[in-house]
């Protein structure tokens, strides 16, 4: 299935599910995609996760119902997946800006959530170099904590400002971030700042030791200031390349990014020349 029929596809496998207890398993499964491939592409083509997406859509819905009809706060939370009317409430305000009681009674606003339509451009005919490269595992000194997906890409690069404020660029200088989600598709990712292992270093306290497995990768390199041009790599590797591919797909929850020693530029990461490299890994379609 191409990529903009399982968008479509999904998007109406979960309209027609809406008050199902469905997940982002369940969705990828019926449109074909890996769970990763398909929360990354879901994230960053429609701006949503996949799990948000239901969300705000059970949540309009929900909404319009308060204001037809007589149902009660407790059949909607119901209706719509939450597990008491006090839960149900909380996200129906935090949504809609009002309770469901100021909305019913006071007559407040709510807001509408309508569903996804896809719409048509042509993109392509772009030129992006990579390269197929093998590597064997390797291990890393890290300091690692969690993200939602749904917001890493502004909470990542303060992640990073932190590690340097206090002191531990001293310990780890930052050679690689690296993207774990084993299960591929939690909504939430394990993230790491890393450097290559050497174990005549001591481990200070907060450090851990990782080793990648080996794989297959897809090698992007990216020259500019680096937040801004890594950024529009993740999505144009997600969006646009990994689609496009007859032979290949993802193999397992992993992203690499591999910076260049930052001395070497007088502007640091912000120099126009700045390198680093994306490595996605990959398999052959239909291999185990």
């Amino acid at each position: 299935m191409e990529w903009t029929e399982a968008i479509s596809e999904a998007i109406n496998y979960i309209e027609e599910h809406i008050t199902d207890d469905i997940s982002m398993y369940e969705v990828a499964d019926h449109v074909h995609v890996s769970p990763f491939y398909f929360h990354k592409g879901f994230s960053i083509l429609c701006g949503y996760t996949v799990t948000e997406y239901i969300r705000n859509r059970r949540l309009a819905l929900a909404g319009q119902e308060l204001l037809a009809n007589d149902s009660t706060v407790m059949e909607l939370a119901i209706k719509y997946g939450y597990e008491s009317p006090d839960s149900f409430t909380k996200a129906f305000t935090k949504f809609h800006g009002h309770s469901p009681s100021n909305v019913r009674k006071d007559k407040a606003m709510i807001k509408d959530f309508a569903p996804l339509k896809l719409t048509i451009s042509l993109k392509g005919g772009y030129t992006m170099e990579y390269r197929i490269d093998k590597k064997e595992a390797f291990t890393v000194l890290a300091v690692s904590r969690e993200f939602d997906y749904k917001n890493a890409k502004e909470k990542i690069p303060l992640y990073w400002k932190e590690h340097y404020e206090k002191g531990n660029g001293k310990y780890i200088c930052g050679m690689y971030g690296i993207n774990i989600d084993p299960q591929m598709g939690n909504d939430r990712f394990t993230y790491l700042i890393a450097d290559v292992y050497n174990p005549a270093v001591t481990i200070a306290e907060g450090m851990e030791v990782t080793t990648i497995p080996a794989f297959t990768w897809a090698v992007f390199p990216c020259k500019g200031p680096l937040v801004q041009t890594f950024q529009a790599l993740n999505s144009k590797v997600f969006s646009e390349w990994l689609p496009a591919q007859r032979d290949y797909e993802i193999a397992a929850g992993y992203c690499v990014e591999m910076y260049d020693d930052v001395s070497k530029y007088p502007n640091g990461t912000a120099d126009e020349n700045y390198y680093a490299e994306m490595w996605i890994p990959i398999k052959k379609k239909g291999s185990e």
